[in-house]
């Protein structure tokens, strides 16, 4: 069809639906045949019948032969084998048009419920030959407002219209309904295919995005569904072969005709080259067509708008994390993801644009000056795109040239001094990629290691192949086992069953297997992670065997220097979580099979975005004894990585992500329902751990800096309670050790071991998870006590674990609470065991934070009092006893003594007489070694408890008295007086305000003094009592207050009434007001006047105009008080005098002190 080749020349846009597409020259046709209709093997075909040979080949050449590859290889093609190749190069996969128009609603690299065609991906050969076919490739999103969603919507109503294939190139027209905003709209759609992948797409809806738009998918579905409702032709450079010169001029000029507006100037442009010999269009033999399909040269991909791609990862990554954008991108790795599943070139090619835009983002250079961290988001997406690159060199069909190609382009981003390191916090890196796991001590060089990024382990995986012979063994077959003769001694090959063994450093061999199943390999994945779960066996085992031999050595040390340096929990190619979901794929069954009545024997259900999953058991593919299910698998190799005794990494980031990997874990495992099976595997695994001593988490010696098991041991205890009682104890509280602050403890800390500590030198300061892990130590504790519940013996233990291991007092205390809590249920009577256990951590709370500041201090204190009057009357009683070891003494009587002595309390205990006076009198006694150890604080409150007991009440007014002159103020002081009136004993108060005025010093200007109600109140108290109390006091009032104001107050309120109103028994009262020109009265007449002069000479000193008002008020005040003398008159008048000859420099106030004053 097309002989001829040539250059092309460029041509101007035609508006019509036509796409970019690949134009090649076409210049002969083949010979033409009978036309077939529709043919046989349609999807859609109501009775399927076997395909023709025609059909057959024609497939197999459509999806992987250029056409003009056909063309060049066979001179003559009849014209029924063109139309079926035509027709047959249209993509015939639901799925892959559903993952170029809709992101994927699921997590990256898990498998989805199949959508639209059942029809499956090409298969595939991995290297050595092994031929398979790829899983499944999950769908977009289940959103109704998806492209991919509503293309079916739009197809499904009919807005499908004039379809028409020409060769390599679909049109049609697809029609939106009208909506309440929007008229009906029509949109042109023109498609090009070539070798089952379509390679561009124009609609006129105008779409920019990553994906194509729902009228693409429409039309594409429609040819999918519909295929004998689509009119199909060869390409158009066929038809115009078959026609004559009249023929063709007509169709030139009809077709001007009809777009003239459009193509006149193009067509008369091209007209005029034609005619001119000398043209370069006639330099060229044959004319492009754009339905001809693509030449052998043109690659063969999936149309990818680049341009968009990296307009959306730029914008995502602008928004710094806000409005979704890092799920937004997840999305965008997902999708990566799947496409490298469906073997589809664009995923390494999407990645690449991605990455080119990462590394093109402001920010890096920004946090790079200013020494900070990237946010916790932005590090996970850079982790993941860390771990895809590994992915990508990985595949192991992939050319040698594509594998350089990307290897240089890793280098030229790892070498950019903005790109990020892998560790995220500029310390320390892990070993190679490549390296095996050393077992050794700590002493290395951090500062020898090499820089790190994010991309060195991609290229270090770079220098990895699929070409080991034993290695494509294992992967290419079930069988693959070393003969029965050859088991004897050692192999590195095999275990001793004759099981295939994979030695490398473990996260390298699973990202083996993630590259595998990433590239749409699940079987040869699943062989690779059995050999290697094996390998991991045989290791464990090992490591028992040398531990046995080094274990009474290890036991007397208690401290080991063995551990693992790279952990596999929280690694950056995450080993754990690839092999755990490799295994539990393959057992999946997704509802709508048991809809169909699928039933497996064993099911296991995890909840997932897309729908409800159940788990079967599937035997294991070539085990021997075919007792071994993938579901087991995954659950021992869990187990196996949750309990690797190795290193807390250096960095928050590092950290974080062991914290966060490890709960990530847990919670798949949490999804699980144990059966006896999984329970089997459970249960031997929790045994091996407890006996792997140091190579193990949960041994009996570990490392002090070794990554805590309480998340770990949590879920084991949880998980075995119910089948193993014994053991999940053992597990438990064999984990609540904490040993990186055991052999640290504070000296605070009462009842805590201390430990021996090791010779590494601590990293203390750089725990920088330390909270999180505390947090997980009190929830494994408390978990254990709530299940402990009612067993005494269990309790003991668990509470001695507590106390030895944990050391914040605030998390003992939330343990205190939860068992409280637990311990009280409304509706049944409270278990007294659990009661116990509750007062006696609040106990060792109290002790803890007696010498310490703690903001819950008195919520602490009140919580405990609660939780003793629920254990009953001897608790409270101990406590009150010993308070001065639980509480301070402001404490033990104004909250706990107060608490104990209520009404409510004595209801709530139901306490005859005898038990409330003893009570009562632990409270009296606590009360009065309070008041002796501190009186300032604690006199009023034991006066308070004392009030019913005569002798102790003395006790404590002897102590008040006592303490009055050295320790107490007179705010204290008073308090207790004004207490002692209120309590009705007059002279006492007297006694106890007279010592407080010694202790007053009121300046002349402190008219605001808070103590000046005080001063009144005594005064007055003084007064109501008689002459003789007044005259005691008004010596002290004129010795402690020199404010002129308060002095006239009081004497005002003295001449008002007479004095000793109070009418204390054996005492006579003359009912006579007192005079000022007596004593007591005229001393404080004498030193208000002084006051007065002195206050007025103070103010003049720095008086300002605006004051002058406020003067004048003032000596009109001062006034009031000289008349109260005989003499007052004259002495006031000659008071002003003075003022007017020593201020007359202030002629303006002395002007207005005339005016008032004369």
């Amino acid at each position: 069809m097309a002989e001829g080749r040539g250059e092309l020349l460029p041509q101007p846009p035609l508006h019509l639906s036509l796409p970019p597409a690949s134009k090649r020259p076409c210049l002969r046709p083949a010979p033409r045949g009978p036309g077939p209709g529709p043919g046989p093997g349609f999807p859609n075909s109501r009775f399927r019948c076997p395909e023709s040979l025609l059909d057959c080949a024609a497939k197999a050449v459509a999806e992987k032969w250029a056409f003009e590859r056909v063309e060049e290889r066979f001179e003559r093609i009849p014209e029924p084998v063109q139309r079926r190749i035509v027709y047959w190069s249209f993509p015939r996969n639901e799925r892959e048009i559903c993952m170029y128009s809709s992101f994927q609603c699921r997590v990256a690299g898990e498998e989805g419920p199949v959508v639209g065609s059942s029809s499956s991906v090409g298969s595939g050969t991995v290297p050595g030959g092994v031929t398979n076919t790829p899983g499944s490739a999950g769908t977009g999103g289940t959103g109704d407002g998806l492209p991919f969603r509503r293309g079916i919507r739009l197809l499904e109503t009919g807005c499908v219209d004039n379809v028409l294939q020409v060769g390599f190139h679909l049109s049609g027209t697809v029609t939106e309904p009208a909506t309440q905003s929007e008229p009906e709209t029509t949109h042109k759609v023109a498609i090009s295919f070539d070798r089952c992948k379509i390679t561009s797409v124009t609609c006129g809806c105008g779409n920019r995005d990553i994906f194509y738009c729902a009228h693409v998918v429409a039309l594409s579905l429609y040819r999918i569904r519909k295929p004998e409702q689509v009119k199909l032709r060869l390409p158009i450079s066929e038809t115009l072969f078959q026609m004559n010169r009249d023929q063709l001029q007509k169709l030139v000029q009809y077709l001007i005709t009809a777009h003239h507006t459009e193509v006149l100037p193009t067509a008369q442009k091209l007209a005029d080259e034609i005619l001119s010999s000398n043209s370069e269009i006639n330099q060229v033999h044959g004319a492009p067509d754009p339905t001809a399909g693509a030449s052998i040269d043109d690659e063969n991909c999936w149309h990818l708008d680049e341009e968009q791609v990296r307009e959306q990862v730029k914008q995502f990554l602008s928004q710094g994390g806000y409005y979704g954008s890092g799920k937004q991108l997840n999305s965008m790795f997902a999708k990566v993801r799947e496409m490298l599943r469906m073997r589809d070139s664009n995923g390494a090619r999407m990645l690449t644009l991605i990455t080119e835009q990462f590394m093109a983002d402001p920010r890096l250079s920004l946090w790079r000056q200013q020494g900070t961290g990237m946010t916790d988001k932005c590090r996970q997406l850079w982790d993941e795109l860390g771990a895809l690159w590994v992915c990508i060199v990985l595949n192991p069909h992939c050319k040698s040239e594509e594998k350089s190609g990307w290897l240089r382009q890793l280098k030229k981003w790892g070498d950019m001094d903005i790109c990020p390191l892998e560790d995220g916090n500029y310390g320390s890196e892990l070993p190679n990629i490549t390296n095996a796991l050393p077992q050794s001590n700590l002493a290395q060089d951090s500062l020898a290691r090499p820089r790190r990024t994010v991309f060195t382990r991609a290229m270090e995986a770079c220098d990895l192949h699929w070409q080991d012979s034993h290695l494509q063994r294992i992967i290419s077959s079930d069988f693959y086992m070393s003969p029965a003769y050859q088991r004897e001694g050692e192999s590195l090959l095999f275990n001793p069953q004759g099981l295939p063994l994979w030695l490398d450093h473990v996260p390298t061999a699973c990202a083996r297997v993630d590259a595998l199943r990433s590239h749409g390999y699940p079987r040869e994945a699943l062989r690779l992670a059995v050999a290697i779960i094996n390998t991991l066996r045989l290791q464990q085992q090992r490591q028992l065997d040398i531990y046995k031999h080094q274990k009474k050595e290890l036991l007397q040390r208690g401290m080991t220097n063995t551990t693992n340096l790279e952990g596999w929990v929280g690694h950056p190619l995450d080993p754990i979580g690839c092999l755990f979901a490799t295994l539990t794929e393959t057992c999946r069954v997704h509802n709508y099979r048991l809809s169909l009545g699928f039933c497996p024997f064993t099911t296991l259900r995890e909840r997932q975005p897309w729908g409800l999953f159940v788990y079967q058991h599937v035997p294991v593919w070539g085990c021997p004894d075919g007792g071994e299910s993938y579901l087991a698998l995954a659950l021992e190799v869990a187990l196996m990585g949750m309990g690797q005794q190795r290193l807390m990494p250096e960095g928050l980031y590092a950290q974080d992500k062991v914290c966060r990997n490890e709960e990530q874990i847990v919670a798949k495992l949490q999804e699980m329902e144990l059966d006896d099976i999984l329970v089997q595997t459970l249960r031997k695994q929790a045994i091996l751990l407890l006996e792997g001593g140091p190579f193990s988490g949960l041994g009996e010696v570990i490392h002090r800096e070794s990554v805590p098991m309480h998340t770990f041991a949590k879920y084991l205890f949880t998980a075995l309670l119910p089948h193993d009682t014994d053991l999940a104890y053992k597990l438990g509280l064999r984990a609540m050790r904490l040993p990186v602050l055991e052999s640290t403890a504070p000296s605070g800390d009462v009842g805590h071991p201390h430990h021996g500590i090791s010779i590494v030198p601590s990293r203390y300061p750089r725990w920088f998870t330390l909270g999180h892990l505390e947090s997980q130590q009190c929830e494994l504790a408390s978990t254990m006590l709530t299940a402990a519940k009612g067993d005494m013996l269990r309790l003991r233990t668990v509470l001695e674990a507590i106390q030895k291991h944990i050391h914040s007092s605030s998390l003992i205390f939330k343990l205190a609470q939860d068992a409280f809590k637990i311990a009280t249920p409304a509706d049944n009577p409270p278990d007294i065991t659990l009661l116990n256990v509750a007062l006696e951590l609040g106990l060792q709370v109290m002790r803890m934070t007696l010498s310490t500041l703690n903001w819950r201090r008195r919520e602490m204190v009140r919580w405990l009092v609660t939780c003793a009057t629920e254990v009953g009357l001897r608790a409270l009683v101990s406590i009150l006893q010993s308070w001065y070891t639980l509480f301070t003494p402001t404490e033990a009587t104004s909250i706990v003594a107060a608490t104990v002595m209520s009404h409510n309390t004595i209801l709530r205990l139901s306490l005859d007489y005898p038990q409330r006076e003893e009570l009562a009198s632990c409270a009296r006694t606590l009360a009065l070694q309070c008041a002796m150890k501190d009186p300032q604080n604690c006199a009023l409150s034991a006066l308070t408890l004392c009030e019913k007991d005569h002798i102790a009440f003395e006790t404590a007014y002897q102590i008040v008295i006592d303490a009055a002159s050295t320790g107490m103020t007179y705010s204290q002081l008073f308090t207790i007086a004004r207490y002692m009136e209120h309590r009705g004993y007059p002279l006492r108060a007297f006694k106890l305000a007279s010592l407080a005025m010694t202790h007053l010093n009121l300046a002349y200007n402190q008219d605001t003094h808070p103590a000046i109600n005080d001063v009144l109140w005594a005064c007055a108290l003084s007064h109501s009592l008689g002459k003789n109390e007044l005259a005691a006091i008004i010596p002290l009032v004129v010795k402690s207050v020199h404010c002129a104001t308060v002095l006239s107050d009081i004497l005002r309120r003295c001449t008002m009434t007479a004095p000793g109103l109070a009418g204390i028994p054996g005492r006579r009262n003359s009912g006579k007001l007192m005079s000022t020109d007596k004593a007591p009265l005229r001393q404080l007449l004498d030193a208000t006047i002084s006051a007065y002069i002195n206050t007025t000479h103070s103010r003049l000193t720095h008086i300002s105009p605006r004051h002058y008002g406020e003067f004048i008020e003032f000596l009109s005040k001062a006034r009031e008080t000289f008349l109260l003398a005989q003499d007052g008159h004259i002495q006031f008048a000659q008071f002003i005098d003075n003022l007017k000859q020593i201020y007359k420099g202030k002629k303006k106030l002395m002007m207005l002190v005339r005016e008032r004053f004369g």
